[in-house]
Protein backbone atom coordinates (compact mmCIF):
# COMPACT_ATOMS: atom_id res chain seq x y z
CA UNK A 1 0.00 0.00 0.00
CA UNK A 2 1.44 3.39 -0.98
CA UNK A 3 1.67 6.32 1.44
CA UNK A 4 -1.22 8.04 -0.35
CA UNK A 5 -3.36 4.90 -0.26
CA UNK A 6 -2.53 4.43 3.41
CA UNK A 7 -3.58 8.01 4.16
CA UNK A 8 -6.82 7.50 2.23
CA UNK A 9 -7.46 4.33 4.22
CA UNK A 10 -6.88 6.11 7.54
CA UNK A 11 -9.25 8.93 6.62
CA UNK A 12 -11.92 6.51 5.40
CA UNK A 13 -11.62 4.52 8.61
CA UNK A 14 -11.78 7.69 10.67
CA UNK A 15 -14.75 9.35 9.00
CA UNK A 16 -16.42 6.53 7.08
CA UNK A 17 -15.98 5.77 3.39
CA UNK A 18 -18.67 8.22 2.27
CA UNK A 19 -18.38 11.02 4.84
CA UNK A 20 -15.92 13.23 2.95
CA UNK A 21 -17.51 14.98 -0.05
CA UNK A 22 -15.79 14.35 -3.38
CA UNK A 23 -14.91 18.04 -3.78
CA UNK A 24 -12.51 17.84 -0.82
CA UNK A 25 -9.10 16.17 -0.94
CA UNK A 26 -9.16 13.39 1.71
CA UNK A 27 -5.43 13.88 2.27
CA UNK A 28 -5.71 17.64 2.75
CA UNK A 29 -9.24 18.34 3.95
CA UNK A 30 -8.33 21.70 5.46
CA UNK A 31 -10.23 23.46 8.29
CA UNK A 32 -13.34 21.34 7.70
CA UNK A 33 -11.39 18.37 9.06
CA UNK A 34 -11.31 20.04 12.49
CA UNK A 35 -15.09 20.32 12.45
CA UNK A 36 -15.52 16.71 11.29
CA UNK A 37 -13.35 15.50 14.16
CA UNK A 38 -15.38 17.54 16.63
CA UNK A 39 -18.57 15.86 15.35
CA UNK A 40 -16.94 12.43 15.60
CA UNK A 41 -16.04 13.07 19.22
CA UNK A 42 -19.57 14.03 20.20
CA UNK A 43 -21.41 11.28 18.30
CA UNK A 44 -21.30 8.75 21.21
CA UNK A 45 -23.30 11.21 23.31
CA UNK A 46 -26.14 11.63 20.81
CA UNK A 47 -28.02 8.40 21.52
CA UNK A 48 -30.72 7.61 18.95
CA UNK A 49 -30.08 10.95 17.21
CA UNK A 50 -26.75 9.57 15.98
CA UNK A 51 -28.88 8.01 13.23
CA UNK A 52 -28.98 11.50 11.68
CA UNK A 53 -25.35 12.48 12.30
CA UNK A 54 -24.44 12.51 8.59
CA UNK A 55 -26.66 15.60 8.38
CA UNK A 56 -24.03 17.46 10.39
CA UNK A 57 -21.13 16.34 8.18
CA UNK A 58 -22.48 17.54 4.85
CA UNK A 59 -23.38 21.17 4.03
CA UNK A 60 -26.91 21.60 2.72
CA UNK A 61 -25.89 23.91 -0.12
CA UNK A 62 -22.65 25.27 -1.58
CA UNK A 63 -22.48 28.08 -4.13
CA UNK A 64 -19.17 28.89 -5.81
CA UNK A 65 -19.24 32.02 -7.93
CA UNK A 66 -16.98 33.99 -10.25
CA UNK A 67 -16.84 37.67 -9.31
CA UNK A 68 -15.57 39.80 -12.22
CA UNK A 69 -15.13 43.55 -11.75
CA UNK A 70 -13.65 46.53 -13.59
CA UNK A 71 -10.53 47.73 -11.80
CA UNK A 72 -9.62 51.41 -11.59
CA UNK A 73 -6.98 50.95 -14.31
CA UNK A 74 -9.62 49.77 -16.78
CA UNK A 75 -8.74 46.08 -16.68
CA UNK A 76 -11.08 43.29 -15.60
CA UNK A 77 -10.19 41.09 -12.64
CA UNK A 78 -11.88 37.85 -11.56
CA UNK A 79 -12.23 36.73 -7.94
CA UNK A 80 -13.45 33.47 -6.46
CA UNK A 81 -16.44 33.71 -4.14
CA UNK A 82 -18.33 31.27 -1.93
CA UNK A 83 -21.54 31.05 0.06
CA UNK A 84 -22.14 27.90 2.08
CA UNK A 85 -25.37 27.02 3.88
CA UNK A 86 -24.43 24.26 6.25
CA UNK A 87 -27.79 23.57 7.89
CA UNK A 88 -31.25 25.17 7.95
CA UNK A 89 -33.18 22.66 10.06
CA UNK A 90 -33.79 25.23 12.83
CA UNK A 91 -34.23 28.33 10.67
CA UNK A 92 -32.59 30.40 7.93
CA UNK A 93 -28.84 30.25 7.49
CA UNK A 94 -26.88 32.93 9.34
CA UNK A 95 -23.23 33.83 9.11
CA UNK A 96 -20.66 36.36 8.02
CA UNK A 97 -18.80 37.17 4.83
CA UNK A 98 -15.03 37.52 4.85
CA UNK A 99 -12.65 39.03 2.32
CA UNK A 100 -9.24 37.41 2.56
CA UNK A 101 -6.63 36.24 0.10
CA UNK A 102 -6.44 32.78 1.71
CA UNK A 103 -10.16 31.98 1.79
CA UNK A 104 -10.86 28.39 0.69
CA UNK A 105 -13.97 26.29 0.26
CA UNK A 106 -12.92 24.07 3.18
CA UNK A 107 -12.55 27.13 5.39
CA UNK A 108 -15.96 28.53 4.49
CA UNK A 109 -17.52 25.09 4.98
CA UNK A 110 -15.98 24.86 8.45
CA UNK A 111 -17.06 28.38 9.39
CA UNK A 112 -20.62 27.70 8.24
CA UNK A 113 -20.71 24.48 10.26
CA UNK A 114 -19.44 26.24 13.37
CA UNK A 115 -22.22 28.80 12.86
CA UNK A 116 -24.73 25.95 12.98
CA UNK A 117 -23.27 24.83 16.31
CA UNK A 118 -22.97 28.39 17.61
CA UNK A 119 -26.57 29.35 16.86
CA UNK A 120 -27.85 26.18 18.48
CA UNK A 121 -25.59 26.70 21.52
CA UNK A 122 -27.35 29.95 22.43
CA UNK A 123 -30.67 28.61 21.09
CA UNK A 124 -31.17 31.12 18.27
CA UNK A 125 -33.68 30.15 15.52
CA UNK A 126 -30.98 29.98 12.85
CA UNK A 127 -28.90 27.49 10.94
CA UNK A 128 -25.32 28.04 9.88
CA UNK A 129 -24.04 29.89 6.84
CA UNK A 130 -20.82 31.61 5.76
CA UNK A 131 -19.40 33.41 2.75
CA UNK A 132 -16.06 34.56 1.47
CA UNK A 133 -14.18 36.08 -1.44
CA UNK A 134 -10.51 35.35 -2.19
CA UNK A 135 -9.12 38.88 -2.26
CA UNK A 136 -6.62 40.95 -0.29
CA UNK A 137 -8.74 44.09 0.18
CA UNK A 138 -5.71 46.14 1.22
CA UNK A 139 -4.56 46.14 -2.41
CA UNK A 140 -7.75 47.63 -3.84
CA UNK A 141 -9.50 50.98 -3.72
CA UNK A 142 -12.79 51.67 -1.99
CA UNK A 143 -14.50 51.86 -5.38
CA UNK A 144 -13.10 48.48 -6.42
CA UNK A 145 -14.25 46.89 -3.15
CA UNK A 146 -17.72 48.35 -3.62
CA UNK A 147 -17.94 46.93 -7.15
CA UNK A 148 -16.70 43.57 -5.90
CA UNK A 149 -19.26 43.58 -3.08
CA UNK A 150 -22.17 44.47 -5.34
CA UNK A 151 -21.24 41.85 -7.94
CA UNK A 152 -20.73 39.18 -5.26
CA UNK A 153 -24.06 40.11 -3.65
CA UNK A 154 -25.76 39.76 -7.03
CA UNK A 155 -24.17 36.36 -7.66
CA UNK A 156 -25.22 34.94 -4.27
CA UNK A 157 -28.58 36.74 -4.40
CA UNK A 158 -30.07 33.48 -5.67
CA UNK A 159 -29.84 31.94 -2.21
CA UNK A 160 -29.80 34.80 0.33
CA UNK A 161 -32.79 36.66 1.74
CA UNK A 162 -34.34 37.72 5.08
CA UNK A 163 -36.02 34.32 5.49
CA UNK A 164 -33.41 32.22 3.67
CA UNK A 165 -29.86 33.29 4.53
CA UNK A 166 -28.77 36.46 6.32
CA UNK A 167 -25.10 37.51 5.88
CA UNK A 168 -23.15 39.69 8.33
CA UNK A 169 -19.65 41.20 8.60
CA UNK A 170 -16.60 39.03 9.22
CA UNK A 171 -12.88 39.40 8.52
CA UNK A 172 -12.18 42.53 6.41
CA UNK A 173 -15.86 43.38 5.97
CA UNK A 174 -17.83 45.95 7.97
CA UNK A 175 -21.12 47.91 8.19
CA UNK A 176 -20.38 49.69 4.91
CA UNK A 177 -19.99 46.32 3.18
CA UNK A 178 -23.35 45.26 4.57
CA UNK A 179 -24.94 48.52 3.38
CA UNK A 180 -23.76 47.80 -0.17
CA UNK A 181 -25.13 44.25 0.00
CA UNK A 182 -28.46 45.44 1.38
CA UNK A 183 -28.78 48.08 -1.33
CA UNK A 184 -27.81 45.65 -4.10
CA UNK A 185 -30.27 43.02 -2.91
CA UNK A 186 -33.00 45.66 -2.49
CA UNK A 187 -32.47 46.96 -6.03
CA UNK A 188 -32.70 43.44 -7.41
CA UNK A 189 -35.94 42.56 -5.59
CA UNK A 190 -37.53 45.97 -6.14
CA UNK A 191 -38.06 46.94 -2.51
CA UNK A 192 -36.00 48.03 0.49
CA UNK A 193 -35.10 44.89 2.41
CA UNK A 194 -33.23 45.84 5.57
CA UNK A 195 -33.44 42.32 7.01
CA UNK A 196 -31.29 40.69 4.31
CA UNK A 197 -28.10 41.42 6.28
CA UNK A 198 -27.16 42.31 9.84
CA UNK A 199 -24.26 44.38 11.09
CA UNK A 200 -25.52 47.33 9.02
CA UNK A 201 -25.08 51.00 9.95
CA UNK A 202 -27.67 52.05 12.52
CA UNK A 203 -29.10 54.59 10.06
CA UNK A 204 -30.02 51.71 7.70
CA UNK A 205 -31.71 49.48 10.25
CA UNK A 206 -28.64 48.31 12.11
CA UNK A 207 -28.72 47.65 15.82
CA UNK A 208 -27.14 49.57 18.64
CA UNK A 209 -24.57 47.46 20.47
CA UNK A 210 -23.64 45.37 17.42
CA UNK A 211 -20.10 46.70 17.07
CA UNK A 212 -19.02 45.49 20.52
CA UNK A 213 -21.31 42.45 20.68
CA UNK A 214 -18.78 39.72 19.90
CA UNK A 215 -16.15 41.15 22.22
CA UNK A 216 -18.78 41.68 24.89
CA UNK A 217 -19.83 38.03 24.60
CA UNK A 218 -16.18 37.02 25.03
CA UNK A 219 -16.09 39.08 28.20
CA UNK A 220 -19.37 37.72 29.62
CA UNK A 221 -18.48 34.06 29.08
CA UNK A 222 -14.90 34.69 30.20
CA UNK A 223 -16.10 36.37 33.39
CA UNK A 224 -18.45 33.46 34.16
CA UNK A 225 -15.59 30.99 33.61
CA UNK A 226 -13.34 33.02 35.89
CA UNK A 227 -15.94 32.75 38.64
CA UNK A 228 -16.03 28.97 38.21
CA UNK A 229 -12.22 28.88 38.46
CA UNK A 230 -12.17 31.28 41.45
CA UNK A 231 -10.04 33.66 39.39
CA UNK A 232 -10.61 37.29 40.49
CA UNK A 233 -11.29 39.81 37.75
CA UNK A 234 -9.42 42.62 39.48
CA UNK A 235 -5.81 42.46 38.34
CA UNK A 236 -6.31 39.37 36.15
CA UNK A 237 -3.62 39.29 33.44
CA UNK A 238 -5.08 39.08 29.92
CA UNK A 239 -3.18 38.30 26.70
CA UNK A 240 -5.03 38.96 23.44
CA UNK A 241 -4.18 37.80 19.93
CA UNK A 242 -5.95 39.97 17.38
CA UNK A 243 -6.81 43.63 17.91
CA UNK A 244 -9.63 44.06 15.43
CA UNK A 245 -13.30 44.39 16.24
CA UNK A 246 -13.40 41.41 18.61
CA UNK A 247 -10.03 41.67 20.32
CA UNK A 248 -10.17 45.43 20.83
CA UNK A 249 -13.67 45.33 22.33
CA UNK A 250 -12.79 42.40 24.60
CA UNK A 251 -9.61 44.16 25.74
CA UNK A 252 -11.49 47.38 26.46
CA UNK A 253 -14.28 45.69 28.43
CA UNK A 254 -11.95 43.46 30.47
CA UNK A 255 -9.77 46.52 31.18
CA UNK A 256 -12.85 48.48 32.25
CA UNK A 257 -13.68 45.78 34.80
CA UNK A 258 -10.26 45.89 36.46
CA UNK A 259 -8.32 43.29 34.49
CA UNK A 260 -4.83 44.03 33.16
CA UNK A 261 -3.96 43.61 29.47
CA UNK A 262 -0.36 42.33 29.49
CA UNK A 263 0.10 41.39 25.82
CA UNK A 264 -1.43 42.20 22.44
CA UNK A 265 -0.56 40.59 19.12
CA UNK A 266 -1.86 41.57 15.69
CA UNK A 267 -0.60 41.37 12.10
CA UNK A 268 1.78 44.27 12.71
CA UNK A 269 3.60 42.77 15.70
CA UNK A 270 3.45 41.77 19.35
CA UNK A 271 3.76 43.95 22.46
CA UNK A 272 4.07 43.07 26.13
CA UNK A 273 3.90 44.98 29.41
CA UNK A 274 3.81 43.54 32.92
CA UNK A 275 2.40 46.86 34.14
CA UNK A 276 -0.51 46.62 31.73
CA UNK A 277 -1.52 48.14 28.39
CA UNK A 278 -4.30 50.71 28.06
CA UNK A 279 -6.45 49.41 25.16
CA UNK A 280 -7.63 52.94 24.30
CA UNK A 281 -4.04 54.16 24.02
CA UNK A 282 -3.12 51.07 21.97
CA UNK A 283 -6.00 51.66 19.55
CA UNK A 284 -5.13 55.33 19.13
CA UNK A 285 -1.48 54.39 18.52
CA UNK A 286 -2.52 51.77 15.97
CA UNK A 287 -4.74 54.21 14.10
CA UNK A 288 -2.06 56.91 14.09
CA UNK A 289 0.97 54.80 13.16
CA UNK A 290 -0.56 51.77 11.43
CA UNK A 291 1.13 49.34 13.84
CA UNK A 292 0.74 48.09 17.39
CA UNK A 293 4.48 48.08 18.11
CA UNK A 294 6.44 51.01 19.59
CA UNK A 295 3.56 51.83 21.94
CA UNK A 296 5.01 53.83 24.85
CA UNK A 297 5.20 51.75 28.02
CA UNK A 298 5.37 48.42 26.17
CA UNK A 299 8.14 46.30 24.71
CA UNK A 300 8.07 44.47 21.39
CA UNK A 301 8.55 40.71 21.60
CA UNK A 302 8.90 38.02 18.96
CA UNK A 303 5.75 36.57 17.45
CA UNK A 304 6.24 33.09 18.95
CA UNK A 305 6.93 34.54 22.42
CA UNK A 306 3.31 35.64 22.65
CA UNK A 307 2.20 32.10 23.51
CA UNK A 308 4.52 31.84 26.51
CA UNK A 309 3.51 35.16 28.09
CA UNK A 310 2.69 34.68 31.77
CA UNK A 311 -1.04 35.41 31.98
CA UNK A 312 -4.27 34.22 33.58
CA UNK A 313 -6.53 34.48 30.53
CA UNK A 314 -5.54 34.01 26.88
CA UNK A 315 -7.92 35.29 24.21
CA UNK A 316 -7.17 34.17 20.63
CA UNK A 317 -9.26 36.60 18.57
CA UNK A 318 -7.59 36.44 15.15
CA UNK A 319 -7.95 33.56 12.66
CA UNK A 320 -8.47 29.81 12.85
CA UNK A 321 -5.80 27.18 13.63
CA UNK A 322 -3.56 29.46 15.70
CA UNK A 323 -3.06 27.13 18.69
CA UNK A 324 -1.41 23.90 17.58
CA UNK A 325 0.91 21.26 19.02
CA UNK A 326 3.77 23.56 18.06
CA UNK A 327 2.81 26.20 20.63
CA UNK A 328 0.15 24.76 22.95
CA UNK A 329 2.67 23.45 25.47
CA UNK A 330 4.08 26.97 25.87
CA UNK A 331 0.77 28.41 27.05
CA UNK A 332 0.75 29.35 30.74
CA UNK A 333 -2.78 30.69 31.08
CA UNK A 334 -5.39 29.05 33.32
CA UNK A 335 -8.22 29.98 30.96
CA UNK A 336 -8.54 30.36 27.19
CA UNK A 337 -11.54 32.22 25.77
CA UNK A 338 -11.79 31.76 22.01
CA UNK A 339 -12.80 35.02 20.36
CA UNK A 340 -11.85 33.75 16.87
CA UNK A 341 -13.49 30.90 14.96
CA UNK A 342 -11.61 27.60 15.24
CA UNK A 343 -8.36 28.95 16.74
CA UNK A 344 -7.45 25.67 18.47
CA UNK A 345 -6.96 22.40 16.59
CA UNK A 346 -8.15 19.14 18.21
CA UNK A 347 -4.67 17.82 19.08
CA UNK A 348 -3.80 21.07 20.88
CA UNK A 349 -7.22 20.99 22.53
CA UNK A 350 -6.38 17.62 24.07
CA UNK A 351 -2.96 18.77 25.22
CA UNK A 352 -4.35 21.90 26.87
CA UNK A 353 -7.15 19.99 28.58
CA UNK A 354 -4.57 17.52 29.86
CA UNK A 355 -2.69 20.43 31.41
CA UNK A 356 -5.85 21.48 33.25
CA UNK A 357 -6.43 24.59 31.15
CA UNK A 358 -10.10 25.46 30.75
CA UNK A 359 -11.22 26.52 27.27
CA UNK A 360 -14.39 28.48 26.57
CA UNK A 361 -14.88 27.37 22.95
CA UNK A 362 -15.48 29.69 20.02
CA UNK A 363 -18.98 28.39 19.36
CA UNK A 364 -19.98 29.77 22.75
CA UNK A 365 -17.51 32.55 23.51
CA UNK A 366 -17.95 34.55 20.29
CA UNK A 367 -21.70 33.99 19.94
CA UNK A 368 -22.40 37.52 21.15
CA UNK A 369 -22.11 38.85 17.62
CA UNK A 370 -24.73 36.58 16.12
CA UNK A 371 -26.97 37.09 19.16
CA UNK A 372 -27.12 40.84 18.58
CA UNK A 373 -27.44 40.13 14.85
CA UNK A 374 -30.56 38.18 15.79
CA UNK A 375 -31.78 41.20 17.76
CA UNK A 376 -31.15 43.37 14.68
CA UNK A 377 -33.06 40.97 12.44
CA UNK A 378 -36.02 40.97 14.84
CA UNK A 379 -35.97 44.78 15.06
CA UNK A 380 -35.90 45.07 11.26
CA UNK A 381 -38.94 42.81 10.89
CA UNK A 382 -40.90 44.73 13.52
CA UNK A 383 -39.55 48.20 12.60
CA UNK A 384 -39.25 48.79 16.34
CA UNK A 385 -35.79 49.44 17.74
CA UNK A 386 -34.40 48.92 21.24
CA UNK A 387 -32.01 51.02 23.31
CA UNK A 388 -28.39 49.97 23.67
CA UNK A 389 -29.01 49.36 27.37
CA UNK A 390 -31.82 46.94 26.53
CA UNK A 391 -29.67 45.16 23.95
CA UNK A 392 -26.68 44.75 26.27
CA UNK A 393 -28.92 43.52 29.07
CA UNK A 394 -30.54 40.90 26.82
CA UNK A 395 -27.16 39.88 25.40
CA UNK A 396 -25.59 39.49 28.83
CA UNK A 397 -28.50 37.37 30.02
CA UNK A 398 -28.47 35.03 27.00
CA UNK A 399 -24.70 34.56 27.08
CA UNK A 400 -24.57 34.06 30.84
CA UNK A 401 -27.46 31.59 30.90
CA UNK A 402 -26.01 29.65 27.97
CA UNK A 403 -22.63 29.39 29.68
CA UNK A 404 -24.07 28.21 32.98
CA UNK A 405 -26.33 25.60 31.38
CA UNK A 406 -23.47 24.28 29.25
CA UNK A 407 -21.17 24.19 32.28
CA UNK A 408 -23.75 21.95 33.98
CA UNK A 409 -23.63 19.58 30.97
CA UNK A 410 -19.83 19.60 31.18
CA UNK A 411 -19.96 18.60 34.84
CA UNK A 412 -22.66 15.98 34.27
CA UNK A 413 -20.74 14.14 31.56
CA UNK A 414 -17.25 14.95 32.88
CA UNK A 415 -16.19 16.34 29.50
CA UNK A 416 -14.61 19.54 28.25
CA UNK A 417 -16.76 22.61 27.77
CA UNK A 418 -16.29 22.26 24.00
CA UNK A 419 -17.70 18.74 24.03
CA UNK A 420 -20.58 19.93 26.23
CA UNK A 421 -21.44 22.63 23.68
CA UNK A 422 -21.41 20.09 20.85
CA UNK A 423 -23.58 17.68 22.83
CA UNK A 424 -26.25 20.35 23.34
CA UNK A 425 -25.99 21.95 19.89
CA UNK A 426 -25.89 18.73 17.87
CA UNK A 427 -28.81 17.39 19.88
CA UNK A 428 -30.88 20.50 19.12
CA UNK A 429 -30.06 20.43 15.41
CA UNK A 430 -30.66 16.70 15.00
CA UNK A 431 -33.89 16.80 16.99
CA UNK A 432 -35.15 19.38 14.49
CA UNK A 433 -33.95 17.20 11.60
CA UNK A 434 -35.66 14.12 13.03
CA UNK A 435 -38.94 15.95 13.69
CA UNK A 436 -39.01 17.47 10.21
CA UNK A 437 -38.12 14.20 8.51
CA UNK A 438 -37.02 13.97 4.90
CA UNK A 439 -38.87 15.54 1.99
CA UNK A 440 -40.03 14.03 -0.28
Amino acid sequence: MTATQDSDHVNQKKYGAHDIPSYLDPNHIGPYEIYLEQVERVTPYLGKLAYWVETLKRPKRILVVDVPIHLDDGTVAHFEGYRVQHNTSRGPAKGGIRYHQDVTLSEVMALSAWMTIKNAAVNLPYGGGKGGVRIDPRKYSTGEIERLTRRYATEIGLIIGPEKDIPAPDVNTNPQTMAWIMDTYSMNVGRTSTGVVTGKPVSLGGSLGRADATGRGVFVTGAEAMKKLSLPMEGARIAIQGFGNVGEAAARIFHGHGAKIVAIQDVTGTIHSEAGIDPAAALEHLRRTGKITELPGSEEIQKDEFWSVDCDVLIPAALENQITLANADKIRARLIVEGANGPTNPAADDLLSGKGITIVPDVLANAGGVTVSYFEWVQDFSSFFWTEEEINKRLDRIMSEAFLSLWDVKEKHNVTLRTAVYIVSCTRVLEARALRGLYP
